[in-house]
């Protein structure tokens, strides 16, 4: 045990001096990504020694998936001691920048914003970092379990730190506000309730998306749930999607393209093996057509819904949370609906062709890069063509956009052409992949 702690201190320690010296060092493109990287690389050098949770929010989910009846494997002795020790390393890693740098900064929530909207902020992807983990790490734990884990900072920074500071860690919060208890003290108190309802959230959603795991019949009860295991998979995925794209877009963030690739990434690596993460209609239909799909056209149609359910619920959200701003979708002042076509077309191909190459196919099936490879589209399509179309390139994300401008004026019929563009990708990538991995359908053939 004793390792194990002193495992949980080191990495608590590194990850919240890390925040506090990207906070007053200024580093407002690469903070987030500097601190995804202190998280990732510390879980992957103390995953196996204290299974890496320097958060107690983490812990505190774990602990719950284990008195559900699940894998979590930390009982309440256990995930106290964690818990102290994490809490006493953040406040050790908060006094140790502060004296670096000679001085902190305030826990609080942006200027113009309440505690219910940092709240929310804190709530939603704490709730992402909790499910991660427990898709990732518990269910099952493969190489790219840590980079999932991290870059859900990354998701999460950039939009959601723009209103609350971005803490999803109640050590974070502690600490913070502790060490700058000179510009007043208490709204850790705040956040981490929000926090540790996010920690609640993800347990209940791993149950929902994973009642194999809850369950001695196994395989048995993973078959008798399936479908609402993959339309929940699909609703939480496309809402954490579109949430981050609106956050990112309303905080005017220098990375938001970055971002939300991120979000998508993890979200994929921790549900692609429960309904396959499209999070995307066009996804959805690249599939099909491309005629490796053993499902019918009516789950297709499931999933669709499910997307678009999910996107606009989360747009609606963002609203909610950014104090009711919302923004257009629409050709940029210097463009036309040509130059949206031809964006749209394009990189929407993109994304769902390198789907249909990396987790359809046989022959360029990438196991352990699919998210970072798909994910990377979002990242490709959004710096490309942003400037363009908004670089949506994801029919849940047009309705999603379009949806919540109506109530500052916005047409929706915008989204329909959105969406036929992006579907005119996934035709096209369909096309292509049809031809590019013939192969695929010959080495079946042959045996």
């Amino acid at each position: 045990m004793s390792a194990k702690l002193t495992a949980e201190f080191v990495g608590t320690y590194l990850l919240i001096f890390s925040v506090g010296c990207n906070v007053l060092g200024g580093q407002a493109v690469w903070g987030g990504v500097s601190i995804a990287c202190v998280l990732m690389v510390a879980i992957y050098a103390l995953g196996g020694i204290s299974g890496a949770n320097f958060n107690p929010a983490v812990t505190a989910t774990l602990a719950m998936v284990n008195s559900m009846g699940g894998p979590g494997g930390m009982d309440g002795s256990t995930a106290g001691q964690y818990i102290a020790t994490q809490l006493v390393a953040g406040l050790c890693a908060a006094f140790s920048y502060s004296a670096l740098w000679g001085t902190s900064f305030n826990l609080a929530p942006a200027k113009g914003f309440g505690w219910l909207n940092a709240g929310l902020c804190e709530f939603f992807y704490t709730f992402m970092l909790c499910f991660v983990v427990l898709n990732v790490a518990v269910a099952k734990k493969t190489m790219y379990y840590g980079l999932a884990i991290g870059f859900v900072i990354v998701a999460g920074a950039y939009g959601a730190g723009a209103v609350s500071g971005g803490c999803f860690n109640p050590a974070v919060a502690v600490g913070i506000d502790a060490s700058s208890v000179n510009f007043g003290f208490g709204w850790c108190m705040i956040y981490i309730v929000f926090e540790l309802l996010g920690a609640a959230a993800a347990a209940v959603c791993f149950k929902m998306v994973r009642p194999e795991q809850f369950s001695t019949a196994g395989v048995a009860v993973a078959e008798a749930g399936g479908m609402q295991a993959k339309l929940t998979s699909e609703f939480l995925g496309t809402f954490m999607l579109v949430l981050t794209v609106g956050l990112n877009v309303l905080g005017g963030s220098p990375a938001g393209a970055f971002s939300i690739a991120a979000a998508l990434m993890c979200m994929i690596y921790a549900l692609g093996d429960v309904s396959g993460a499209h999070f995307n209609p066009a996804v959805t239909a690249a599939i099909f057509m491309s005629g490796r799909c053993q499902d019918e056209a009516s789950v297709s149609a499931k999933y669709v819904l499910a997307q678009i359910v999910g996107g606009i619920t989360a747009a609606f959200t963002y609203v909610f949370i950014r104090r009711g701003d919302t923004f257009p979708l629409g050709p940029s002042e210097k463009y036309g609906w040509s130059q949206i076509a031809v964006a749209e077309i394009v990189f929407t191909f993109v994304l769902c062709y390198v789907v249909l190459a990396v987790a359809v196919s046989q022959k360029t099936a990438a196991p352990e890069y699919f998210g970072l490879a798909i994910g990377s589209c979002v990242t490709v399509g959004g710096f490309a063509i942003g400037g363009i179309s908004g670089g949506s390139l994801n029919p849940a994300v047009s309705f999603g956009i379009a949806a919540s401008h109506i109530l500052g004026g916005g047409l929706f019929y915008k989204a329909l052409i959105y969406s036929g563009f992006e579907l005119a990708g996934a035709v096209g990538a369909a096309t292509v992949f049809k031809f590019t991995h013939a192969c695929d359908v010959d080495a079946k053939s042959e045996v």
